[in-house]
């Protein structure tokens, strides 16, 4: 992931490029302040941003929304946008990279992902208790568990 716009640069946004490995999965999660836009550029993506009829905690990618929405798969030139408080996700199904445009807003979420980098690489297993701290202190719910995908 690559910021383009940080905190350093704006108050209000800031914006990464990412690729997404085949089979990475952020796992379903909300932020209660944030909103966010996905933008793919390159390969698919499968997207959900609704609130499910029923939170089940294993397989997002299985919710429905009361009104019959199911997860949708996105190819260059879709959007997503997930307002404050939605239950949302992404994940990469395909065995080919995908890269898209993210933005959220207000600033700073890339204080987050630098602290989960360092969390994730620390030797030995991830420690799930300081994890879970990190995405309380960054207003992320998380609602189903983040796959990290293929090497």
């Amino acid at each position: 992931m690559t910021l383009k716009v940080g905190a350093d640069q704006s108050a209000r946004w800031s914006v990464f490029e990412a690729d997404v490995g085949p089979g990475f999965d952020v796992g379903a999660h909300r932020h209660g302040e944030a909103e966010e836009l996905f933008y793919i550029i390159e390969g698919e993506l499968d997207l959900l941003a609704f609130e499910p009829r029923i939170r089940t905690a294993g397989d997002w990618q299985r919710w429905e929304s009361a009104g019959g929405q199911r997860v949708v798969r996105g190819g260059p030139g879709s959007l997503m946008y997930v307002p404050a408080g939605c239950p949302h996700a992404f994940a990469n199904p395909c065995p080919a990279p995908a890269r898209m445009l993210f933005l959220v807003t207000p600033a700073g979420h890339e204080r987050y992902l630098r602290e989960l980098a360092e969390l994730l690489t620390a030797d030995g297993p991830p420690d799930q208790p300081a994890i879970a701290a990190l995405r309380f202190r960054h207003d992320i719910e998380q609602l189903t568990p983040l796959k990290p995908g293929r090497a």
